[in-house]
């Protein structure tokens, strides 16, 4: 009898260890980006991180093993969905065939605080991730898009024909622009431009300068578009649930309060970044005011002809969401 009592003992210790996360030991998570932890587009996530772990040591440690060189972004979402990671900073874009809905967030019209009014635009978001597994918590990067070419242009019309290296995010757009979208790795966007592969590319201000790419391309369309960026903060939502109230709450309140200063730090940044473009001869097309608003319509239009062909159903609960309606 005692030997059975001791062997139940032992086996009450053993249920107990591998339970200990619920008993008060520190969780280990592990998060991935679809960009380099050095990438200076990455900057504010070092912070998101530090002010999480900091707040919630003890009962939570998020550990950012890398990125790309860790997993290929386009499979991190597939990851994070398998709990192969539990956190990743990721694009919209790079999951849209999982939900395409969810990288409609770049044409929302308000800022973060008027899209997480109770009701808004943001817990719809975070009630349509949860439909694939995910826990949207926050945004962590603001960079608007610009289109930089290889030669003057005029007009909207002499953008025809142009071979542009291109993206997820603005292949459709670019299309209907009357541009040839050329897929080129990022690592060989340089050699495309170098051997006229591409006449030039899609992408933010940070960034161009320092990978040399203005080298070859002299120009951008002063248009920024797809201001409010599609870069997300996601958990895996088991791993979300299984977190205590008190946990969540504390992330979820670093997160509201970082959005807006991540935006502050970017804006500073990106006006640094255009001084510095400038000097190495960085020429700003301006365009007239009504063919702004036509590539403004026409950035527009491409995102939601492509949702209206796959999500119908949300289309009309956007774009009230978002403030079109």
């Amino acid at each position: 009898m005692k030997r059975i009592l001791i062997v139940a003992l032992a086996v009450s210790i053993v249920a107990l260890s591998l339970w200990a996360p619920a008993w008060g030991a520190e969780r280990q998570l592990k998060a991935v980006s679809f960009l380099p932890k050095n990438h200076q587009l990455c900057a504010m996530i070092h912070v998101w991180v530090k002010r999480v772990n900091e707040a919630c040591k003890g009962d939570l440690k998020i550990n950012w093993v890398g990125g790309p060189e860790v997993i290929p972004p386009f499979e991190q979402a597939g990851a994070l969905q398998k709990n192969v990671v539990q956190v990743a900073f990721i694009p919209a874009a790079y999951y849209r065939p999982l939900l395409p809905e969810a990288d409609a967030i770049s044409l929302s019209k308000y800022d973060f605080a008027e899209e997480r009014k109770t009701g808004g635009l943001w817990d719809f978001m975070v009630e349509r991730h949860k439909t694939i597994g995910m826990m949207l918590l926050g945004t962590w990067l603001y960079d608007p898009f610009y289109l930089y070419v290889n030669r003057p242009i005029e007009h909207l019309n002499d953008l025809k024909g142009l071979k542009m290296r291109t993206a997820a995010k603005y292949d459709k757009m670019m299309k209907k622009l009357g541009i040839i979208p050329v897929t080129v790795q990022f690592g060989e966007t340089y050699t495309a431009l170098q051997r006229g592969l591409v006449d030039g590319f899609g992408w933010p201000t940070l960034g161009p300068r320092q990978w040399g790419w203005l080298d070859y391309c002299k120009y951008v369309i002063d248009v920024p578009f797809y201001t409010r960026q599609n870069t997300f903060i996601v958990f895996n939502l088991k791993t979300w649930n299984e977190l205590p109230k008190a946990v969540q709450d504390k992330i979820l309140d670093i997160t509201i309060k970082f959005e807006p200063e991540m935006k502050a730090y970017f804006e500073k940044e990106i006006e640094k970044e255009k001084k510095e473009m400038a000097k190495v001869g960085l020429k700003r097309i301006k365009l007239s005011d009504e063919e702004t608003r036509q590539f403004l319509k026409i950035a527009s239009d491409a995102v939601w002809e492509d949702l209206s062909a796959k999500v119908p159903d949300v289309v009309p609960t956007l774009k009230k969401l978002m403030g079109y309606e």
